[in-house]
Parts: structure tokens; sequence; C-alpha cells
């Protein structure tokens, strides 16, 4: 298996998804040779960068004042991937059967110094104003 600079950052909120669909989606993953970082509750206000491990981009001291931001949705930020191989994942991911994830990102020069938070409020307002309007299946729109 060739080594690739391709990497997954995934933060999984813990709030009721079920182990077998992460197991799915890493085991994707790990047949592509695709490196996975796990992003928990305490890395969302660290740089993407560091996160991702670019170079530049150290670990920032937490804030002593205050609690953390609450991300309560899956979210995948996908580091390195041309445009086939983004192809291939994503359809990997459907064969497997996991359930899709509405809030992924590419790491781009421009959002790898924003928190994680921020990049997550960001794709989140984005998919939130690509969806607005839609309706469920079989029934009209006003």
């Amino acid at each position: 298996m060739q080594i690739r600079g391709e990497m997954a950052l995934y933060y999984n909120p813990g709030n009721g998804i079920p182990a077998r669909q992460t197991a799915l989606m890493k085991s994707v993953f790990v047949r592509m040779g695709v490196r996975i970082r796990n992003v928990g509750p305490e890395d969302v206000n660290q740089t993407v960068g560091y996160l991702a491990g670019l170079k530049g981009f150290e670990r920032q001291e937490a804030e002593t004042a205050g609690e953390l931001p609450v991300i309560p949705e899956q979210v995948l930020v996908l580091k390195g991937f041309s445009g086939g191989r983004l192809d291939l994942l994503l359809s990997s991911l459907r064969r497997a059967g996991v359930p899709k994830i509405d809030l992924k990102a590419v790491l781009t020069e421009q959002n790898s110094g924003w928190t994680f938070y921020r990049l997550y409020e960001e794709i989140r307002a984005e998919h939130a104003s690509m969806t607005e309007g839609e309706q469920p299946s079989g029934e009209a729109r006003p």
C-alpha cells in the first residue's frame, strides 16, 4: 500500500452515533491507506492546521476561563486528497453502508489557521444555506 499524505480528521460527538457506523467508516479509511485522527471535545479550540499535523502550527494553550464550545454533530475534514481519490473515498463510504456525514470539508490554506470550532461553524452555515427550503421527498414546495 502506497503511503499518501491523506488524512481524515474525524469528530464524533458521541451522542448516539452507533459504534458500528464509526467502525465501518474507519475500516474504509484503513483499506485506502488514509491516516485517521480523532478530534475530541478538548481539541475544538486548536487550529485545523495543528490537528492535521501541518508544519508551522503549534498546540494552543487551553483557555482557563469559560467552557469549550460544544459541537453536537459529526464533522469530517479531509487533507491531501486529489479529486479522484476524494471521489473514491466518498463512493467507498457509500458502498460500505456508512450513513452520510453532512458536515464535511477539505483542508485549505485559508481554513488551516481556523480553530476546529470555527471551521465547524462555517461548514454548518454553508450546509444550512444549501439545504434551506428542501422538503422531505414526496412533499411539494410552496
